[in-house]
């Protein structure tokens, strides 16, 4: 028995609940995106279907509409799928068992795929509303968003026609997000030689750092623990005769580093001077993080001399001025949005390896002349060293549009449902679809919304009944108006 039949609107919920009975985790899509197609040809809908599975539909507008500009609904169909441990249910194969609790919708023992099930839920109700007043509609859904964006970045849309982009990927209601940033994984390289030296070993361990997402909470300015070694490894070596043996920090690339590991030798009769410096070194960062980072602590450890094979003297000097003055953090906020990081990076994670240390930096902005002249900026100076980068993954970013019809539509009709109240209107300092679209779609007007979501990507996530609702009445009046 369907849990959702009784919610309205029923067919949002009808089309939910179907999602929901698929198995559709990332790499885990092709029967998904099969039921769409099967939809497509069920209400005699013109589509396609792409070989990485990503299907596109389009439904003609509704009287009175046939010549206005087309509307881009956009969604991705794939979820993060996450079970709790006592759980046995085999995801690849099953779907969920949904559930009612109040006003929220989650599923038992699992996650719930609300990001994005429901936008595809609402495009499915769009297309089979024969009473609905709208522009001719083209959907998009999206294969392996959580994964990467891999089905935006292949997928084509050199045939379709509209440049209203409504984006139904976004966890926060009253939130609409109008700009998102580009970014890039910049591998930084530094060569260095080794030779072996008789020596006491300083092991140094920066740990209990706060860290977060290098997107979403760099203008926190936490500190980073890799460019704290960087500082704590300048004082030592400015002041003592050093060698490093290894530097090591961080786990993502998009994560601030919270956990940094050194090892340096020094002379025997410098051990205690250097223990000094850096102690007196991390004092000064720990008061100067006190309020972002108050956890932060430091372990040394010292090991009896013993023939220890260290970078040379000017590799080591190398690699800790690189360390130093490599950029980091915000670097430029957005001039139109009040709050908004436009260009920023983070040295996510430090890597002693055979015969480099690699730096891999997540670079994000919103302007796309502002990230590539970012990335040469640590191209430049990695050179200067002899290094070399690798850059990963690249994507595009979403400028703001201060010109946007769309934008204006949406804030009109969400202050007509909401008794007047003024929408949030922002960007985020991150990834989204709307990014990779805006540059195959020249002239993109995007606007990213979505009902109210909690806890996404865990088993404790709920999406609110009455927030589909209204959401749902958003997207009517908004389609309505874009005559």
């Amino acid at each position: 028995m369907a849990v959702l039949s009784e919610l309205e609107p029923n067919k949002v919920f009808k089309y939910f609940e179907e999602i929901c009975s698929i198995p559709h985790g990332s790499n885990n899509l092709k029967q998904i995106s099969d039921y769409l197609v099967d939809f497509a040809k069920a209400h005699n809908l013109k589509y396609r279907q792409d070989d990485d599975l990503n299907v596109i539909i389009w439904k003609d507008g509704s009287k009175g509409y046939e010549d206005s500009e087309p509307v881009i609904l956009q969604g991705h169909m794939d979820m993060v799928a996450v079970q709790e441990a006592d759980c046995k249910k085999d995801m690849e194969k099953e779907g969920l068992d949904l559930e009612i609790n109040g006003d929220f919708i989650s599923a038992k023992g699992t996650s719930l795929g609300g990001d994005d099930g429901i936008a595809v839920a609402y495009t499915l109700a769009v297309l089979d509303d024969e009473e609905m007043a709208h522009p001719p509609v083209e959907a998009i859904f999206t294969v392996n968003e959580e994964i990467g964006m891999l089905g935006a970045a292949t997928i084509d849309v050199s045939d379709l026609k509209g440049r209203l982009f409504m984006n139904m990927d976004s966890e926060d209601e009253g939130v609409f997000t109008v700009s998102c940033a580009g970014g890039a994984s910049v591998i930084c390289k530094i060569p260095y030689k080794r030779d072996l030296v008789n020596a006491p070993v300083i092991e140094i361990k920066l740990h209990g750092f706060t860290g977060g997402h290098s997107g979403v909470e760099i203008i926190k300015e936490r500190a980073n623990s890799n460019c704290a070694m960087a500082r704590v490894l300048l004082n030592v070596f400015q002041n003592v005769g050093m060698r490093l043996v290894s530097v090591n920090g961080g786990e993502k690339d998009n994560a601030i580093s919270k956990l940094s590991e050194a090892a340096i030798v020094v002379l025997p009769d410098s051990v205690d001077k250097a223990k000094k410096i850096i102690e007196d070194t991390f004092a000064d960062i720990k008061e100067e993080y006190r309020v972002t980072d108050p956890d932060a602590n430091l372990t040394l450890n010292v090991r009896e001399p013993d023939m220890v094979d260290a970078f040379t003297d000017a590799a080591t000097l190398a690699t800790i001025i690189a360390m130093v003055n490599m950029p980091n953090g915000v670097q430029r906020m957005n001039p139109e949005i009040d709050g908004l990081v436009q260009t920023s990076l983070n040295m996510g994670i430090l890597r002693t390896e055979m015969l480099e240390v690699k730096m891999t930096f997540a670079v994000r902005s919103s302007s796309e002349t502002e990230k590539q002249y970012l990335i040469e900026k640590l191209k430049s100076l990695t050179e200067i060293f002899g290094g070399s980068v690798e850059i990963v993954g690249p994507y595009p970013g979403w400028e703001y549009k201060a010109d946007s019809r769309l934008r204006e539509v949406m804030v009109d009709a969400y202050k007509d449902l909401y008794n007047g109240e003024e929408p949030v209107v922002e960007g985020i300092h991150a990834g989204l679809e709307c990014g990779i679209f805006a540059s195959k779609l020249p002239g993109l007007d995007a606007v990213s919304f979505g009902p109210q979501m909690n806890n996404i990507h865990t088993t404790n996530e709920e999406l609110s009944i009455s927030s589909t609702q209204r959401t749902w009445e958003l997207v009517v009046k908004a389609l309505a108006a874009l005559k």
